[in-house]
């Protein structure tokens, strides 16, 4: 009985009830070890499916579960404030088991990251880097190859990923970077960062460009959730405390795990701003047939031949998201035709109700335009949900002005044309009137064909 008990605990915290056999796990250390600084101190912890949830310490090859005949993936960290754990990283570990059978090596450098004095931690990066490519050397001896190497970096992390990539000569296969690090490393030349040369294929998510992150491109491949700055669902204000420093910088890491999980894919679109993807001028995937636009994450690595192979080799991204998991912006073209004589400026908010009474709620709105007479507006616009089948539609226009008469706009022609989901018919609406912040709801036609 006492034999199950055991056997049970075990089970329950992911422990090896082998005789002699221990799991070695993430360093944690506390705001004290950050007062004093810490040495650098490297573990590696290896992960496999054989051992998902005990991992083994490596300090060479000699392995009980290390295969190098398979994929290895190695995830990185960053600069540590407090000294705690990333929480993300078991799920991370888990999630890329479940995708593929692997090597997962996490890179516990927390004695290195862990100081108040991020410049410090910033200087142990290429040293960290060293550290990573002795252990690559031996498993390259041993059969590996550099094509199966992929490497995981968060903001410092990123840089000790391009760092090993540089020591490698670019001949790594992936090097997948998680919001870079932004301060020390702005305007730095490549050598001193990470950059497209690092890797065969270098891919990036951009989520904090305006605060812990960098702005500038950095892979092959470059992602620009929300323009990259503000991620919705993360405060806006520093009375949040330590949430409104990492909410965003974070963001790029839960977004990865997301793509892992399937269950909606983002599709990103190739701008040359944010500014120009909102207003509805950069949502062609021409330039990447006969594939589609690529989505962002763990699966990127399928534009790798065409993007690798650009004269230009750098291809900003950009796209919304909903503030949550799964994280995935549904969008619509609406085109919109007035009759008002005059000039009526303002902004759209936008309800799809499906057979069974859901709402989508408009959940990424244009700026406000200005509709004249005869001039067709196209709106992009983001839903959290997608409904196969609108039944209805509920529209609320405004001007921003809360006294005063409301205006009336008389639209003649309202069209409906998913981007997320091309083939589907385009839904119609013709000659009604909008009163001004008052919600009309209607059942969209078929939009008629033109000759």
């Amino acid at each position: 009985m006492l034999r199950l008990c055991v056997v049970f605990i075990c089970l329950l915290y992911g422990v090896k009830t082998d005789p002699g056999e221990t799991c070695s796990i993430f360093t944690a250390l506390s705001i004290g070890n950050a007062l004093i600084g810490t040495d650098l101190k490297v573990k590696l912890l290896l992960y496999t499916r054989q051992n998902p949830h005990c991992a083994e310490e490596l300090s060479s090859t000699a392995s009980k579960y290390l295969d190098v005949s398979k994929k290895t993936t190695f995830i990185i960290h960053g600069y540590r404030l407090t000294g705690s754990r990333p929480v993300w990283i078991p799920d991370l570990v888990q999630l890329l088991l479940s995708a593929e059978d692997m090597n997962v090596i996490v890179v516990d450098w927390n004695h290195g990251a862990t100081t108040l004095i991020y410049s410090n931690a910033s200087r142990n990066c290429k040293r960290v880097a060293e550290i990573l490519k002795k252990l690559m050397d031996e498993m390259l001896i041993a059969g590996a190859s550099l094509a199966s190497f992929h490497m995981i970096g968060v903001s410092l992390g990123a840089h000790i990923s391009g760092f090993v990539g540089q020591l490698f000569g670019g001949t790594l296969g992936r090097i997948t970077g998680l919001d870079p690090a932004g301060p020390l490393y702005r305007g730095k030349p490549p050598s001193e960062r990470l950059d497209p040369t690092d890797a065969q294929f270098v891919d990036v998510i951009h989520s904090d460009t305006d605060g812990l992150g960098y702005t500038e491109a950095l892979g092959h491949i470059d992602f620009y959730p929300n323009g990259g700055t503000d991620q919705p669902g993360c405060p806006l204000t520093i009375f949040s405390g330590l949430q409104y420093f990492k909410c965003d910088h974070q963001r790029s890491v839960l977004l990865f795990m997301s793509s892992l999980k399937q269950s909606c894919n983002i599709t990103a679109y190739p701008c040359d701003s944010y500014r120009n993807y909102r207003n509805g001028k950069c949502t062609s995937c021409a330039t990447f047939w006969p594939m589609p636009c690529p989505i962002l994450g763990y699966y990127a690595h399928k534009w790798k031949s065409y993007l690798t192979q650009q004269s230009h080799p750098v291809t900003s991204m950009f796209f919304d998201t909903a503030d949550k998991e799964p994280f995935c912006i549904y969008h619509y073209f609406v085109d919109i035709i007035t009759w008002n004589k005059d000039t009526r400026r303002g902004t759209f908010s936008v309800v799809l109700i499906d057979e069974s009474g859901n709402k989508a709620k408009s959940k990424v709105n244009p700026e406000a335009a200005a509709f004249q007479q005869y001039n067709q507006i196209t709106l992009l616009i983001g839903f959290d949900q997608d409904f196969e089948n609108v039944e209805r539609i509920s529209l609320t226009f405004s001007t921003g002005s809360v006294i005063g008469p409301k205006f009336k706009l008389r639209i003649l022609q309202m069209r409906f044309r998913s981007l997320t989901n091309p083939e589907r018919p385009q839904l119609c609406r013709y000659d009604f009137v909008l009163t001004e912040n008052t919600k009309k709801t209607f059942k969209p036609i078929p939009c008629w064909r033109r000759s």
